[in-house]
């Protein structure tokens, strides 16, 4: 795969920011109150946000996932058990719709045209973001952000499926170890073409 193309065929580039929120990354988060934080995430926002400015600059499109948990009748989050089991740190409040903590963090807040909310690791499962980059005729999708091994490949199989020209940023994305890191990185060679940031601000 390559991003390359002739003057008669232009890609129209998406970023795709998977989960860069503030409960995930900011100290005064949901993760950072659970110390579930992982440090290589913390890089990410500062590492995009170049990225994302530069596909402007293109024309391109940033669109941001939102992790939500939507509040139940009386307030509370509706969180999946395999989740509540995993993050028991998790209270009413956190993620919620509109709040501070399910926002981008500030270092990308700047270059999103559009955030969807999510419910599940796919920024494509039960969200309108297939539908506005189809509108906005894009056929190239890039992904970045966390984690690699969950969020991220979630999303890059997704676009996969759904035809996208298919990249993923190898130093654009961060998990909890190296090791499942690069074990994510290689599994989605298969399907996206692997390049890090300078590689693909390159192509543009």
């Amino acid at each position: 795969m390559s991003l390359s193309h002739s003057p008669a065929t232009p890609r129209r580039i998406a970023l795709v920011v998977v989960d860069l929120q503030n409960d995930f990354l900011a100290p005064e988060g949901a993760y950072a109150r659970g110390n579930t934080v992982s440090p290589e995430a913390l890089l990410l926002p500062q590492r995009l946000a170049p990225v994302a400015e530069a596909v402007k600059h293109h024309h391109g499109m940033v669109a941001a996932s939102l992790f939500t948990l939507w509040p139940d009748a009386e307030g509370q989050p509706m969180i999946s058990p395999h989740l509540l089991e995993r993050r028991p740190f998790l209270r009413a409040g956190d993620f919620a719709p509109g709040s501070w903590g399910q926002a981008n963090v500030a270092a990308i807040a700047p270059w999103v045209d559009v955030s969807v909310c999510k419910v599940a690791y796919s920024a494509f499962f039960n969200t309108q973001l297939d539908w506005v980059l189809r509108r906005a005729g894009v056929d190239t999708v890039v992904v970045c952000g966390i984690v690699t091994n969950g969020g991220v490949a979630s999303t890059v199989r997704d676009a996969h499926m759904r035809d996208y020209r298919t990249v993923v940023l190898s130093d654009g994305c961060a998990t909890f170890s190296d090791t499942a890191h690069q074990a994510a990185l290689t599994d989605m060679a298969s399907v996206a073409e692997v390049m890090t940031c300078a590689q693909f601000l390159a192509t543009l």
